[in-house]
């Protein structure tokens, strides 16, 4: 059985550039996903008729009354594993759009990151994300999937979370979810460097004040300040970043020094 967290719409889209992008969630814990999916942006893209959320449980491919998705490893060990034969079932149960790809989410995959979900938004009509759960899934699963993915360098309970931000980053760069596309250029990491700092009114908050560049309005000046600072907060948090693979060195040498 599937549960659908999605609304059937006409395909009568506000957006023109918009497209239907399928996502299906195959997880021993539907529930956890009902209110993540009913609220924000990733409520309006599911009502606009964006994105289509499905979860699917493989309990419900399984053959004995007691609904046993799991068993203990060969070898022997602590833990169980879970079995092949629900997961298969689970994900040869779906429908199977033109660009697919199927993702495990488990600790040994690679680092999940902000061009994934630009590679997924741009070429996928549909991602199949499986939620680990135990010591993990039958090393046979892998058979099915495409890329194997991780959040990070921890180990949670299960694969949900991971499932979330992953649907959720997605979601996010889907044309028509966000009101202001040029609100996305200026994300973290679209350019190899972090964010730089943001302000609002008032202009000055107890002791703290905004950097007087930004009450300037001087936008060339601004423009530079705010490039300076993602810089610098790159070379200070995530200087991992700056590999000769990360950034457009060019972009490097051409920046002005930093503006007190």
């Amino acid at each position: 059985m599937s549960v659908q967290l999605s609304a059937k719409l006409s395909h009568n889209l506000a957006d023109a550039e918009a497209r239907m992008m399928r996502f299906d969630i195959v997880t021993l814990f539907p529930e956890f996903f009902k209110t993540p999916f009913e609220v924000g942006l990733m409520s309006k893209a599911i009502a606009r008729g964006i994105a289509e959320v499905h979860c699917t449980n493989p309990r419900d491919f399984t053959q004995d009354k007691h609904r046993r998705v799991d068993d203990e490893p060969y070898g022997g060990g602590v833990g169980m594993v879970l079995k092949p034969e629900p997961i298969f079932a689970a994900v040869e149960s779906l429908p199977v759009l033109p660009r697919r790809e199927v993702i495990l989410t488990t600790p040994q995959g690679e680092p999940l990151s902000q061009q994934h979900f630009k590679t997924w938004a741009a070429d996928c009509d549909q991602l199949v994300v499986l939620c680990g759960h135990y010591e993990g899934m039958d090393e046979r699963v892998t058979h099915l999937v495409t890329r194997e993915v991780s959040l990070g360098d921890f180990v949670l309970t299960g694969g949900e979370i991971p499932a979330l931000a992953l649907v959720n980053g997605v979601v996010r760069l889907l044309p028509g979810t966000v009101g202001k596309a040029a609100s996305l250029a200026a994300d973290s990491f679209e350019d190899g460097l972090l964010d730089y700092p943001h302000y609002t009114r008032p202009a000055v908050f107890r002791q703290w004040a905004v950097p007087e560049v930004l009450l300037s309005g001087n936008h060339a000046k601004i423009a530079q300040w705010r490039r300076s600072q993602q810089w610098e907060r790159t070379r200070s948090r995530r200087p991992d970043l700056l590999s000769p693979d990360g950034v457009n060195e060019e972009v490097d040498e051409a920046l002005e020094p930093p503006l007190s």
